[in-house]
């Protein structure tokens, strides 16, 4: 997992929500109905595009400094940090008993499932 912090441009409307830009990720936008939610979803935004561009294999531009954000008059700019996981299927070579491979073709199950599974239940991730 890869964590990224990137400064986010936060601007306040009249109904109280917050429209989020990302200066230096063209076209990430998100909003939020509250100033939490906002920061919710903010990181959720982050997190997505950047997963979208890791899975892409797209290069991750470099963050801008916080002092280094333009706002407008009534926006003010906050870090926001993500964290990334790498979704692109690695190949391994694992080893099992023949007899074993013998059940697993014989019910249908997909070996890479399976071993993802069990190792997300061993690692206690999602």
């Amino acid at each position: 997992m890869t964590e990224y912090v990137y400064p986010a441009v936060f601007h306040p409307n009249d109904d109280g929500s917050y429209t989020i830009l990302y200066p230096d990720l063209p076209g990430c936008i998100s909003e939020g109905k509250s100033m939490g939610n906002a920061l919710y979803m903010a990181q959720s935004a982050l997190t997505q595009w950047l997963g979208y561009l890791t899975d892409k294999n797209e290069p991750i531009p470099a963050p801008s400094g916080l002092q280094d954000v333009e706002t407008e008059t009534g926006e003010f700019a906050n870090l926001i940090r993500a964290d990334v996981k790498d979704n692109r299927a690695v190949r391994r070579t694992v080893s099992i008993p023949k007899w074993m491979d013998d059940k697993v073709s014989e019910s249908g199950l997909s070996l890479s499932r399976v071993l993802q599974d069990a190792l997300k239940e061993r690692l206690n991730v999602t």
